[in-house]
């Protein structure tokens, strides 16, 4: 059984790190998402990590490399409480990885897509149905809702919607 652990990596690293842990014989999990961005008058896809600075390494129960991966070259430090490399729990990547694909790339949540009936949970427009019209990458919800003979869109956050009946 694998413990794993959390790195923190130097500066825009990420690749360099990984890849000399995996030279070294560590697996590693870097989750990353997809952004958008918008230079100039096109949009750019590219891919950044879930969580900026830090990437994930199992290291055997037994073993204790901790000299081995804080020298690796990219490598910042392993995160410690004090002077002590405690695991992280054990669902915890499991549960990351069953969220991403293969590569490490985050997939949308399957709750909600283009189309979706959804009802309001709170705010002013408690109890209304309404037609999911887009979602975004940072998880805004934009819904189109029939109010006084005509359509309004209106953002939302996934907390306050539901799936209609």
């Amino acid at each position: 059984m694998t413990n794993w652990h959390l790195i923190q990596f130097k500066p825009n690293a990420h690749r360099q790190a990984e890849r000399n842990l995996q030279r070294q014989g560590f697996e590693t999990f870097l989750p990353v998402e997809e952004i958008t961005k918008r230079s100039g008058s096109r949009f750019t896809s590219s891919l950044r990590p879930l969580f900026p600075g830090y990437m994930f390494v199992s290291a055997g129960q037994d073993a204790s490399p901790w000299r081995k991966i804080n020298s690796t070259i990219g490598v910042s430090r392993l995160v410690s409480f004090g002077n002590t490399h405690a695991p992280l729990a054990p669902g915890l990547v499991a549960g990351l990885m069953q969220r991403c694909d293969v590569e490490g790339k985050l997939l949308p949540a399957d709750a909600l897509c283009v189309g979706d009936s959804v009802e309001v949970l709170e705010g002013p427009f408690t109890h209304f149905v309404a037609t999911v019209e887009a979602i975004d990458a940072h998880q805004r919800v934009w819904v189109l809702m029939e109010l006084m003979g005509q359509g309004a869109k209106v953002q939302l956050s996934p907390g306050q919607i539901k799936l209609a009946d």
